[in-house]
């Protein structure tokens, strides 16, 4: 696990691949963000071959290629979005222009994967509609609070099999560590990185619609402030909100840049399930305390009683080869189109309208 910051969060689960070796071709562009590791080692395991990249910073290339060796290094953009091997493109550029690479990508007949959050403006979310509409390619985002973390995909099992019974709150905390020397200088202005709520408070909307089955939601009250940060003006350093959903369900959910140097991991990320027949708790990365190394953390309390499991290396990362499945069988298995660009709308409605705290 990553003590510093969560920038280069990279799961490594089982390889578990859906596909024969070579069918699946995948490209990376834009590495300004360190979840394109995850996102790529997560496709990789899955049976996708990673045949391109491309970067205008070399030395963010050379580091790539390293991590995954035998990956070609493209003289442009053009000439990934040219091949017809290629049929998914990954990106974690600046969030502010995720959106115009998804456009092009799109345009040129492949499917797109953005890191989170997949854009900022309610104008970017309109184009993008507009682009799957026109070219029925996929916008998908890595929400990787859910689909990258073992204790919230059981999470997500656990409530399926109605050992909660129907889903009504979710709590979330997504602390992280700011680490502001090893940020880039974009992180650190809004109109880039679009906003706590928009872009960390992504992760905690989409969870809220995913566990709750909600469609829509509406965000009742946010908030946003730079309590010890004056050097950053830009920065929020704190963010909290509470929504609604279209089927009574609720949310709170707080993320903050104050995770303390003492704690042995980025963030303590919380998420509290509530349901109508017991609830649960999820201790992503750490257990606080116990200082063991472990990480996810479920526990479960019902009519049956009280469980705890720790679910490391045992539930794997479904999310990657059904993507894989969706974008060759043109299903929705791994994520909806509505539901990824729904809780991307949530999240720049939570940042437009929040009160500024201080």
């Amino acid at each position: 696990m990553n003590k510093a910051d969560g920038m280069n969060y990279a799961p490594k689960g089982k390889p578990k691949p859906v596909v024969k070796e070579g069918e699946f071709c995948i490209a990376a562009i834009a590495l300004d963000h360190g979840h394109i590791y995850g996102m790529c080692n997560g496709l990789t395991e899955a049976g996708a071959k990673l045949k391109w990249v491309y970067d205008p910073d070399e030395e963010k290339v050379k580091k790539f290629v390293e991590a995954f060796p035998g990956t070609m290094v493209a003289s442009s953009m053009e000439e990934i979005l040219t091949d017809p091997e290629v049929k998914l493109v990954c990106s974690a550029a600046i969030t502010s222009k995720r959106c115009e690479l998804g456009l092009k990508v799109m345009a040129a007949g492949k499917d797109y994967f953005t890191d989170k959050a997949p854009l900022t403006t309610l104008a970017q979310l309109e184009a993008a509609k507009d682009m799957v509409k026109k070219t029925g390619k996929k916008y998908m985002v890595y929400y990787s609070e859910r689909i990258h973390v073992e204790a919230a995909v059981f999470a997500g099992q656990l409530i399926e099999e109605g050992a909660i019974g129907k889903v009504i709150q979710v709590l979330g905390m997504g602390p992280h560590r700011l680490n502001a020397p090893a940020r880039p200088d974009w992180f650190f202005i809004k109109e880039y990185y679009g906003g706590i709520l928009c872009d960390i408070g992504s992760h905690q909307i989409e969870q809220f619609l995913y566990y709750t089955g909600a469609k829509d939601a509406t965000v009742v009250k946010s908030q946003i402030a730079n309590y010890n940060h004056p050097q950053y003006p830009e920065l929020d350093d704190f963010g909290d909100a509470m929504l609604v959903g279209d089927n009574g369900a609720t949310q709170y959910f707080r993320v903050d840049w104050f995770t303390p140097d003492g704690l042995s991991t980025w963030g303590d990320g919380r998420t509290f399930i509530l349901g109508t027949e017991g609830y649960i708790e999820l201790r992503k990365y750490v257990n606080v305390g116990m200082n063991d190394g472990s990480s996810n953390h479920v526990f479960l309390v019902n009519g049956q009683g009280e469980k705890h499991f720790e679910v490391t290396g045992k539930v794997g990362y479904p999310f990657f080869g059904q993507l894989i499945l969706d974008c060759i069988n043109r299903t929705e298995n791994a994520m909806t189109q509505e539901h990824a660009f729904k809780a991307a709308e949530l999240s720049v409605k939570a940042q437009m309208q929040a009160n500024k705290i201080v």
